[in-house]
């Protein structure tokens, strides 16, 4: 029952709602005691071996016009409670969709998709079925089994009623004893739910690198075991939840034998009429639900309790980045100027012991350009992560015209940023929508502007319905180099103040990658551009080049300085060359 009171803030929201459906549903539960009264005010009627037209129509009038208020009383009250469990599962799907969006990268590293997939469906499914199934059994039981009972003392006799129900204590207990045994259990399906959903994911996300390694029979196999063991763990499961049908059956059985043997002793000597014992047995008949709905909701109250504690435990987490420290009268015009890095250390929140970053420090002016190279893993992406606010606990600043970005809110801030990563992720729509995600009332015209300064223009035109062809899953119809050059595009559509690429040029061949440099270079001449590339040919252009390895900047300067340096730029600029010249003999 303790999920009825984590469920307290929506019942008190929809209380009106929810005192209305109780009402019919009470109003539901006394009209079902006028057919077994009649049947056994009728089966008297036999016993005595006569009764009129008049009499017989007046009864079946009665059960008729019972079952049309019975008729209209359910639909109102299924109107109401199934509505309210229709509407906690829009809020909750709202509330988890939210959090999803407001949690930072941390979040996203601590859970997977199909553990958080698991979370906004199946979790929130068994807990609207709290509202829902859990209210209406709960309710039903209590009232249908009470007033029934009243009815068997008032209509028929009192003891035989307190004898026949004596087995149900035990039905009671029992359920409860099972009930905890099901809530582990479930507890633990949800998270073998969870898991299995994850692998479906990313085996379908995968499936491109699974068929060209020929890993597709392995992964089938790993996939099988893992739905041998979420079946195993559902028996007990389902083990705990079959052993409530069967107590209930007992127990009604129980109930049957002691009213056959003690009614027929009381029918015998006289206390009892025929018909009562008729409306008696009828009246065991009504019974039966909610004998059988204590273990019913026992289980859904258990499902929902399981879910919703996991869903609270994830919205009970909070983003590491936030505004607490905004200052809320900054806006964009406040933060155009020099972007500026005085970063002392960083480490990542989970390993703060190994500095990934160390004395990065330079200064931008609107206009110009900087070029981040060096090894993978020497720091690069790190440097953008910072600047996008994935992480803000570090020794040192960084500012945008003299303000700390830890300072600037964060729709402020990210509003004039673009951000271009390698691994570039496209919508499953038009290529026009999502070149205009950045901004959704772009026209027509800034559109294709946007794609003919990306050099996507003419591929574009070379597609089934051009700006209207649809791109599949993450772009799974286009070339790597076509997708990187739309999301270019939709950076360029935002026209940020600060434009950010993070390797996003190298699916494109050197032509291209000129082409689109040069556009660029025109198109941001007062705007502040960060470019991180393995190819060097990207950065060649750039005011100020950072060469980093572990975390620091080894060589800094233009391309000129760098080369005449003869260090690792140096040689990398040789190497690379070199390497064109060859692909440049064997295309010929």
């Amino acid at each position: 029952m303790n999920i009825f009171k984590k469920l307290g803030w929506f019942f008190k929201k929809e209380k009106r709602r929810y005192i209305s459906g109780i009402t019919f549903l009470i109003l539901t539960a006394f009209a079902n005691l006028v057919p077994p009264r009649v049947l056994g005010l009728m089966s008297d009627q036999l016993d005595k071996g006569y009764i009129s037209w008049s009499e017989y129509g007046i009864l079946i009038l009665i059960v008729i016009a019972a079952a049309i208020i019975l008729y209209m009383l359910r639909y109102f009250w299924r109107k109401q409670i199934w509505g309210g469990a229709a509407e906690l599962e829009r809020q909750m799907r709202s509330k988890l969709f939210e959090h999803f969006m407001r949690m930072d990268a941390t979040f996203y590293q601590r859970h997977r998709t199909g553990d958080l997939m698991a979370h906004a469906t199946n979790d929130v499914t068994a807990i609207q079925n709290v509202a829902g199934d859990g209210v209406l059994t709960l309710v039903d039981s209590l009232v249908t089994g009470g007033s029934t009972m009243v009815a068997m003392m008032i209509f028929v006799d009192w003891r035989l009623t307190i004898i026949a129900l004596l087995p149900l204590p035990f039905l009671a207990v029992g359920a409860w004893k099972l009930g905890d045994h099901l809530h582990n259990a479930f507890d633990k399906s949800q998270a073998a739910f969870s898991r299995l959903n994850n692998k479906t994911q990313e085996s379908v996300s995968g499936i491109k690198v699974l068929k060209t390694f020929g890993q597709g029979k392995q992964d089938t196999a790993a996939f099988d075991k893992m739905v041998d063991q979420t079946i195993e763990i559902n028996k007990k499961v389902f083990k705990w939840d079959a052993l409530f049908d069967p107590l209930g059956t007992l127990i009604i059985g129980l109930t049957y034998v002691i009213t056959i043997i003690y009614g027929g002793l009381l029918v015998t000597n006289h206390t009892l009429s025929v018909g009562q014992l008729v409306s008696f047995i009828a009246y065991i008949g009504n019974m039966v639900w909610p004998m059988f709905a204590i273990g019913y909701l026992f289980n859904i109250l258990e499902r929902g309790s399981a879910s919703y504690d996991r869903v609270e435990r994830l919205l009970y987490e909070k983003p590491q980045i936030t505004d607490e420290n905004a200052d809320f009268d900054i806006d964009k015009e406040d933060i155009k100027g020099d972007l500026d890095y005085q970063i002392d250390r960083f480490a990542y929140p989970d390993e703060p012991e190994l500095t990934v970053l160390k004395n990065i420090k330079f200064t931008l002016k609107p206009g110009q350009t900087l070029g981040l190279v060096g090894k993978v893993g020497s720091g690069k992406t790190t440097i953008i992560q910072l600047l996008l606010r994935e992480f803000d606990k570090y020794d040192g600043r960084i500012t945008l015209a003299g303000k700390d970005i830890r300072n600037i809110p964060l729709k402020v801030l990210l509003n004039e940023i673009s951000y271009v990563p390698q691994n570039n992720f496209l919508f499953s729509t038009t290529i026009k929508e999502n070149i205009a995600f950045s901004d959704i009332n772009a026209s027509d015209e800034k559109i294709i502007t946007a794609s003919k300064k990306s050099d996507l223009h003419d591929d574009i035109l070379q597609m089934p319905a051009d700006y209207n062809t649809l791109v599949g899953e993450n772009g799974v119809s286009l070339s790597g180099g076509q997708r990187q050059r739309m999301s270019i595009a939709r950076a360029l559509l935002k026209n940020s103040q600060i434009l950010i690429l993070d390797d996003a040029l190298s699916a494109v061949d050197a032509k291209t990658e000129t082409e689109i440099l040069s556009s660029l270079r025109k198109e941001r001449a007062n705007k502040t551009t960060l470019i991180a590339a393995h190819r060097l040919t990207s950065v060649m252009d750039a005011d100020l080049i950072l060469v980093l390895k572990d975390g620091q900047i080894v060589e800094r300067g233009t391309h000129e300085q760098l080369i005449a340096l003869n260090g690792w730029y140096a040689e990398m600029w040789r190497r690379q060359e070199l390497q064109n010249k060859v692909g440049e003999r064997l295309d010929g």
